[in-house]
């Protein structure tokens, strides 16, 4: 049984945001709801190219190595000057200097090795992930894109796998990088004097309570930001995409009213939340420069009057620039790595969704030739356990025989047609093609006994060519065009400028709908599947049309068994069994003619058309 149960996901897809400082420390993200769980996952991704993780792991501890003892030996270089006797030790200076320079061009090669290497990794992990991901989305049911938003899905496939391989990739060599810098630097300085490691110190708690201060001021404007971005983000996809009802009913004013409102409030929480974030760096260059000033004045002093060696100063100076680095840079990356972690943890819960019933062990091929004969016996179906949408559906379908289905919106028409195509199986009951249960069959073979027409015509990037084609791959350019005017498309095809080469999309404005479901008739048509299902196939074309693609369908039919959909009760006349459907109820069935002198439900609905036996 596949998994229909599923909850909608209301969470807003994150904002991705950098690595590191300035004002992206204090935006407030998604938090995980299991971080050890997800921190292991990711782990586990990641030893998918655990050599070159572990390479470029130790990578950064070289460079993070270089640029910690880089002070220590210019203060060695320093100390070749002997000031009070006035002499210069050039060997040593030399020796010295040689070392840094070597330190210098060591710590780019290898810093740029490791960025190369991270990139890399970055980027097989971003593909692997993307392809994994879209794989599942394959597998899964359609139960799944029925309860979730589209948008959604899409975020989560692009943001939030970039964010697992860049995001967390950085953060967390920046992470290594900034403790092995911490940790290294103060051994280097407590080998050097305790008394400056202690001035040079002074810095850490200020950087910590500064941090702590700005979070708290600037963290409800960026809540405020993100609701109001994500809210008028809402305002422009409405009205993007229903301009032509904001023109038709004058409501330009109203629609510039609210926009306007929204961005306003925006403007003054960016303003609010970029201006105390904005606070960090210069207070932090301010702290940077009282604890350079303090070493200096320190160590003039021990130098002066203790004797303490003139590059221990020079190399205490360059470690005060360099201490509150590491502590700046986990701070920052704090919250990113959090969003980062929901945004991994999303990923992770699509993965986990249980995908479409396996085929059964003993499944089978459908045959080289296929009736088409269709039965429901005694079907019963809910969407969720405790709503069924179907009661106890009996009914058979011979071959060649077309059956229409018709009754009111939500009376459960389409589910009917959903359970022949096996994208929901039974609760109860069976289906059965050929007198084989639908579950008995391998699900893609089945799924290829289909030629469906769904009411909204779902179009491809490409040529309307290779829309046609896209049922039957393998068919030439002459069986695209007969199939084209079998559905009688191939008129308006021609009339456009390019023909069967005219690039179309599924967003495209350029094909009216009634066009577009004449595509996808030919696509059906294309295939030339056993048993064809209409679902409102002429619900978007003008009389005239429809009558020509009655006439097409009609014969069409004559060698498939067909399920026809429709509101419109004229289009269904000629179908050999109607089944009039109820509240998930067959309540009559019969030929037109049957139902209309029963004079029951059908009947009313049919006058309520205005179609009468007189006029059909």
């Amino acid at each position: 049984m596949n998994n229909r149960h599923i909850q909608r996901d209301t969470q807003l897809p994150s904002m991705r945001r950098g690595v590191g400082g300035g004002a992206n420390r204090f935006r407030p993200g998604e938090r995980p709801r299991n971080t050890k769980r997800t921190v292991r996952r990711i782990i586990k991704v990641y030893m998918r190219q655990k050599f070159a993780i572990l390479f470029a792991v130790a990578l950064t501890v070289v460079t993070s190595g270089i640029s910690v003892s880089i002070p220590y030996f210019t203060g060695k270089a320093y100390n070749a000057f002997d000031i009070a006797a006035n002499t210069l030790n050039s060997p040593l200076l030399v020796k010295f200097l040689v070392v840094i320079g070597l330190l210098y061009i060591s710590n780019w090669l290898v810093g740029t090795l490791n960025g190369v290497m991270m990139l890399r990794v970055s980027q097989i992990l971003v593909r692997t992930l993307r392809k994994g991901f879209f794989d599942k989305l394959q597998k899964l049911p359609l139960s799944f894109y029925d309860t979730r938003p589209h948008g959604d899905t899409m975020s989560r496939v692009t943001n939030d796998v970039e964010s697992i391989s860049s995001t967390i990739a950085q953060s967390t060599t920046q992470f290594i990088s900034s403790v092995i810098t911490f940790v290294g630097s103060l051994v280097l300085m407590l080998s050097l004097s305790l008394t400056m490691t202690a001035v040079t110190l002074i810095c850490v708690p200020l950087i910590v309570a500064l941090t702590a201060f700005l979070a708290k001021k600037s963290k409800p404007h960026f809540i405020g930001q993100s609701r109001n971005l994500g809210a008028l983000g809402g305002v422009i996809e409405e009205n993007i995409m229903g301009i032509r009802t904001v023109k038709a009913f004058g409501q330009k004013q109203r629609v510039l009213r609210d926009f306007a409102e929204i961005n306003a409030e925006l403007a003054h929480d960016s303003y609010s939340a970029q201006i105390w974030s904005g606070f960090m760096m210069p207070l932090f260059n301010v702290i940077n420069n009282l604890t350079f000033t303090l070493v200096a004045l320190t160590g003039g002093l021990l130098a002066t009057g203790y004797g303490l060696p003139v590059g221990t100063v020079v190399s205490f100076l360059s470690y005060s620039k360099q201490i509150g680095r590491p502590l700046n840079n986990v701070a920052g990356m704090f919250n990113t790595v959090l969003s980062a972690l929901a945004g991994a943890e999303r990923v992770f819960e699509v993965m986990d969704t249980p995908e479409e019933a396996p085929d059964r062990e003993n499944a089978v091929e459908p045959g080289d030739v296929i009736m088409g004969e269709v039965q429901f016996e005694h079907v019963t179906f809910g969407y969720s356990p405790d709503k069924p949408v179907l009661h106890d559906i009996c009914f058979k379908a011979e071959p060649g025989q077309t059956i229409a289905l018709v009754g009111e919106t939500g009376s459960g028409k389409t589910t009917i047609v959903n359970l022949l195509t096996r994208f929901y199986d039974v609760d109860k009951g069976s289906v059965k093609v050929d007198g084989i249960d639908v579950r008995d069959y391998k699900r893609n073979s089945l799924r290829r006994l289909f030629s469906v027409v769904l009411q909204d015509t779902c179009l491809f990037s490409g040529t309307i060519m290779d829309n046609i084609r896209y049922s039957r791959v393998s068919a030439t350019d002459e069986e695209v065009i007969a199939a084209a005017k079998t559905a009688h498309a191939d008129e308006f095809i021609t009339r456009l400028p390019n023909g069967y080469s005219t690039v179309v999309s599924g967003s495209s404005d350029n094909l009216s709908e009634g066009q577009k479901q004449l595509l996808a008739i030919a696509r059906a048509v294309l295939s030339g599947s056993p048993i064809l299902i209409l679902d409102e196939a002429t619900s978007s074309v003008d009389t005239k049309t429809e009558k020509d693609i009655q006439q097409a369908l009609t014969r069409l039919m004559e060698r498939r068994t067909s399920f026809l959909i429709a509101h419109r009760l004229s289009t269904i006349r000629d179908a050999d069994l109607i089944l009039v459907i109820q509240d998930g109820r067959i309540v009559e069935r019969g030929t037109h003619a049957e139902l209309m002198a029963a004079r029951g439900l059908y009947y009313s609905m049919a006058v309520s058309q205005g179609v009468t036996e007189e006029s059909i």
